[in-house]
């Protein structure tokens, strides 16, 4: 957790575990790893973008009458930069990884010697200088590891707009294969991600598919918006009196969060489940094949709660599909929050445990 790189608001982060066998050497090797990656993508970024506005005068291959003028920008470069061009560049970054590029200090990943933004040696007999202040070089270091991981993300961005709208900076529109076009116009469709589906569960396109799967999301998303609340109140109050008296057990015995699992008796559990399967069998029908979610309970959900009261929908369609929306973006964001609740809960022994334990 003392290592470079670990920054707000993430901290330490490793969702796949590679560091979870505290193996120091493997750590290091990975640190490498993403230091040259990192510099490499931020080199790749540049190289994005400064053709747009300039290139070479002159030749790039003058034995095939080839121009710096006539090599596009982007994914295209491939197929016109003649192979022994490619044999040159694959040879210098060889030259670089193992001739050049020689570690000086076995506990600093990343570190050969270049001192400030790596450029010594370049000339031979230059030394680049190191940053000299603790302090200063420590907020030097984090922030190529940050820039580096931007570029990374930046870079691989931009190779899929490439890729897939013909330029590096092409316009989405150009896609029109993209099989998202049929969900674009969908509720939940939000600023800035606009439609994401980064697995492409709706590749194929198909609509019955994706209502199956909006129908999971919203109905997910009301259960996490409960849930959030349900770890958040009990915080500042309890319901007086007993939970289950036969068992002697009090609402102000049961702990918040997790804890509650062990301390609930089973008999309860089976009722919260018979309650839920109330709900998804009988009383939540849906009413229109069309909107998934929607049973007919209008407004905040409230119709039928007792039974003959009917709960007013929206009635101005902007307002209603800004409402739809709102608890569609809502019930994600609840389903970030009782996860991460979970997560804290369980590392550190509370509902808002310290991090620290």
């Amino acid at each position: 957790e003392s290592e470079l790189g670990v920054q707000a608001p993430l901290g330490f982060w490793d969702p796949l575990g590679f560091t979870k066998d505290g193996d120091v050497e493997s750590f290091k090797r990975r640190r490498e790893v993403e230091i040259k990656n990192g510099r490499v993508a931020m080199f790749a970024t540049i190289g994005y973008i400064v053709p747009e506005y300039y290139k070479f005068p002159g030749y790039l291959a003058p034995s095939l009458n080839v121009k710096f003028s006539d090599v596009p920008n982007g994914l295209g470069a491939f197929g016109k930069v003649p192979a022994e061009g490619w044999l040159q560049w694959v040879a210098l970054c060889g030259l670089y990884e193992t001739v050049v590029n020689v570690p000086v200090d076995a506990n600093e990943p990343g570190n050969y010697g270049k001192g400030r933004l790596g450029y010594g040696n370049m000339v031979y007999g230059i030394d680049g200088k190191s940053i000299e202040d603790p302090e200063s070089r420590k907020r030097g270091l984090n922030s190529e590891i940050a820039n580096g991981r931007l570029a990374m993300m930046a870079i691989t961005g931009m190779w899929f707009q490439d890729g897939l709208t013909g330029s590096a900076w092409g316009d989405w529109a150009n896609y029109v294969d993209s099989p998202l076009r049929a969900f674009e116009s969908e509720l939940g469709v939000q600023a800035p991600l606009g439609f994401w589906d980064p697995l492409g569960f709706t590749k194929d396109g198909d609509v019955e598919s994706f209502k199956r799967r909006r129908e999971v999301e919203i109905k997910n998303g009301r259960v996490a918006m409960f849930a959030t609340m349900g770890y958040i109140v009990p915080e500042y109050f309890k319901f007086p009196g007993y939970l289950a008296p036969s068992a002697n057990l009090k609402f102000a015995d049961v702990p918040n969060g997790l804890g509650a699992l062990a301390k609930v008796p089973a008999e309860g559990w089976l009722q919260w489940v018979a309650l839920c399967g109330c709900y998804e069998t009988v009383v939540n029908t849906p009413v229109d094949a069309n909107e998934p979610g929607n049973y007919g309970k209008g407004r905040l959900g409230i119709g039928n709660m007792v039974y003959g009261i009917e709960g007013q929908s929206i009635e101005d369609p902007e307002s209603r599909k800004r409402g739809l929306n709102s608890e569609i973006a809502n019930g994600r964001l609840a389903m970030m929050a009782i996860t991460g609740m979970w997560f804290q809960d369980g590392l550190t022994g509370s509902a808002w445990g310290d991090w620290a334990n």
